[in-house]
């Protein structure tokens, strides 16, 4: 037996209706409490009858009676209001709280068919049976699975926050970088966000030469003797910035060009975010108050400057080709920076409205397409939309991963439906 398989049991009511404690008195469970995943009893603020009085207080669950002592809960003040010790099986009477032995009180082919589950091999324990779940029931969970992944990321977004003095802004240009660098130059992108503040290019912003400037002298790609006009200019100009914000300068060589589309080179990458910057000046106000998503996804409809529509990389000249930021990758900001930044926002104002417009935004937004996704359209879970596949992407690694089928809706339809077939 396991311990969260009991606190499924418990909190799904899927016990008998005769209930006796070890003593022998009647037990009626009026409300289950509400699970505690801190430290502490499992389930907080119960009602329980106990023959003819009714308790209100906590109810710790264990696989064995013994555990209240190996748990040491027998010296822990916390423990202190727990009204009954419900447990598998009565191994030990270890106090003076009202035992319930489950044992013999539930359907028990029920934990066979859930250790069945997460016994599978499959790339997630449901894999065969996932689709047979009613479509209400998934588009539900994952509509639920959403608004957690926005919870989750909004931690982060919070610390960047507490950071940086709730500076919104701020906050969204760190985003954006972080972004911007894809996987290969993300820390990159992140320390040259962090040595050169937004708000020292916003006192620039109507000068795309000297934005670009700072981006790319900061960044270190004007330390090389140039012989073109247009680099030698920024080198000019970053040279006048440096001195007048004492601007640091981080090596060149923490950037990838290796094994990546010319496309995605941090040069044509720094060129975009200096014309989203000279473009919108303060882009988050700008996003908060558009009307409608594509409104929003407008604002990044940018190109690098003149000089990059022959260039890659400084002094490289290719073929003319105007170096626009694609949708894909103005999808990818809305997706991670965007959409949570607007839910923390949302969150700590307590306006829903916010909250509900970052929604939004993802459901507006193209499906991702990565290995997962993919993955879960072969089990016959195809997404629809950027909410869903960020809800497929937080439900695989918060619960498939970790076979917290009992946690999860589409799991316990399953197990339920099993046991039915069965």
């Amino acid at each position: 037996m396991r311990e969260e398989f009991l606190y499924y049991i418990w909190e799904n009511r899927l016990t008998d209706k005769d209930l006796k404690t070890t003593e022998g008195e009647s037990v009626e469970v009026v409300t289950t409490g509400y699970r505690n995943t801190d430290s502490g009893p499992d389930f907080l603020e119960a009602k329980i009858q106990i023959g003819d009085k009714l308790w209100a207080g906590h109810v710790e669950i264990h696989v064995k009676s013994s555990d209240w002592n190996r748990h040491g809960h027998q010296n822990d003040k916390a423990y202190k209001n727990v009204i009954l010790h419900v447990v598998y099986e009565n191994d030990l009477q270890v106090n003076e709280i009202p035992t319930l032995e489950l044992k013999g009180h539930f359907d028990e082919s029920l934990f066979a068919q859930y250790q069945r589950l997460i016994a599978s091999k499959t790339w997630i324990p449901c894999e065969k049976s996932i689709a047979q779940v009613p479509v209400f029931t998934r588009l539900s969970w994952l509509d639920r699975m959403a608004v957690e992944r926005l919870e989750s990321k909004s931690g982060a977004v919070t610390k960047i926050l507490e950071a940086n003095q709730f500076d919104w802004e701020d906050a969204l240009y760190k985003l954006l970088m972080r972004y911007f660098g894809l996987k290969v130059n993300n820390e990159a992108f992140e320390y040259l966000a962090n040595i050169l503040p937004f708000k020292t290019l916003l006192k620039h912003a109507d000068n795309l030469l000297q934005v670009e400037a700072m981006l790319m002298g900061c960044a270190g790609f004007l330390e090389d003797d140039f012989t073109e006009e247009y680099p030698l200019l920024l080198k000019r100009e970053f040279a006048v910035m440096k001195a007048k914000f004492n601007l640091l300068t981080m090596p060149a060589e923490r950037w990838k060009f290796m094994r990546m589309r010319p496309s995605n080179f941090p040069t044509i990458r720094l060129a975009q975010m200096a014309q989203l910057i000279h473009k919108n000046g303060p882009l988050f106000s700008k996003i908060k108050a558009a009307k409608d998503t594509a409104e929003a996804k407008a604002l990044f409809d940018v190109a690098a400057s003149e000089y990059w529509e022959t260039h890659w990389r400084f002094g490289a000249s290719t073929e003319s080709k105007p170096k626009h930021l694609g949708e894909t990758t103005a999808d990818v900001l809305i997706i991670n920076a965007v959409a949570p930044l607007l839910f923390c926002y949302g969150k700590l104002h307590k306006d829903e409205s916010v909250c509900e417009t970052a929604l939004q935004f993802l459901e507006d937004t193209e499906a991702e397409d990565n290995a997962i996704i993919r993955h879960f359209a072969s089990c016959g879970i195809t997404a629809e939309n950027a909410m869903q596949t960020q809800a497929l992407l937080h439900l695989y690694s918060y619960f498939c991963k970790r076979k917290r089928c009992l946690d999860c809706r589409i799991g316990n339809v399953l197990l339920h439906k099993i046991n039915q077939i069965s």
